[in-house]
């Protein structure tokens, strides 16, 4: 099941995925430790790698 879903979506693009969900979480625990600023400034880094990834994909 998991080999089946790595093949449809690709490796590079889970890869992309778990890193952007990571980027999250520690956006939103930076955020609860009171570094409001540092933390939006982090958080916008995981639309930007979305749309990088658009980008890539729908560049042919």
């Amino acid at each position: 099941m998991i080999k089946r879903f790595v093949e449809k979506v690709g490796f590079m693009n889970i890869v992309m995925l778990i890193l952007v969900l990571s980027i999250i979480i520690t956006a939103e625990y930076i955020f609860i430790q009171g570094n409001k600023i540092d933390a939006i400034f982090l958080g916008l880094w995981a639309p930007t790698i979305l749309g990088f990834m658009n980008y890539l994909k729908y560049r042919d």
